[in-house]
């Protein structure tokens, strides 16, 4: 893609999150690999006032070079660092949906509820050790969780996915949320049961052939 249609894209894809009401205000931010460093979302600025020459470069060699009129995201550490470790990602998204965050607050795992828990990667959504946001310890909660996994809760935070599109990580999200909502709605009348490990393994191979890819 060339350089104006991602930050486009990105800007869209954070006019999208609110729209189906997953962030609000000035809180989650974007991110997205181009050429030799990442393009994010700036400190501060509502969505609706961004353009596209506010969406600010980052080169990988070094976080401080940043080019843009405004600051990087407070989160710049994880989106950075995520992108420079795993080459087979694009694009990072970390929004404040409420009930997966109330999931997170609460330090709680969504577990193989519903066979959709699939679309994070794995057999949950696992969510990371809290550490202070826009810190490098968080970013290293961050890249451990994910290990393995396409999305993660952040204790007492938020929500992250990754993805090769903005596109499917903003679709994971959504997922996330829906899945976090289905689980505290089930335990408010019952005690949800849970898939076991062998029948995500089935899911997790049907998941190849899903149609999920972007």
């Amino acid at each position: 893609m060339k350089e104006l249609d991602i930050r486009k894209e990105i800007i869209a894809t954070c006019l999208k999150m609110e729209e189906l009401g997953i962030n609000q205000g000035t809180s989650g931010n974007i991110s997205h690999r181009f050429e030799d460093g990442i393009l994010i979302t700036p400190s501060g600025i509502s969505y609706d006032l961004l353009k596209p020459k506010d969406i600010v470069f980052v080169p990988f060699r070094s976080k401080k070079e940043y080019q843009g009129e405004y600051p990087p995201s407070s989160e710049l550490d994880f989106h950075f660092d995520l992108l420079k470790a795993k080459p087979q990602i694009n694009c990072v998204l970390h929004n404040h949906s409420t009930y997966a965050t109330s999931m997170a607050i609460c330090r709680m795992d969504i577990p193989a509820h519903h066979y959709m828990v699939g679309v994070g990667g794995g057999k949950k959504i696992p969510c990371a050790p809290y550490a202070t946001f826009g810190t490098s310890e968080l970013s290293q909660n961050i890249i451990k969780t994910l290990d393995g996994y396409h999305a993660c809760l952040l204790a007492n935070h938020g929500v992250l996915a990754t993805a090769l599109t903005l596109k499917k990580a903003l679709n994971i999200a959504v997922e996330v949320e829906n899945l976090a909502k289905q689980y505290i709605m089930a335990k408010q009348i019952g005690e949800p049961v849970i898939l076991d490990d062998k029948e995500m393994d089935r899911i997790l191979e049907k998941f190849k052939s899903y149609g999920l890819k972007k």
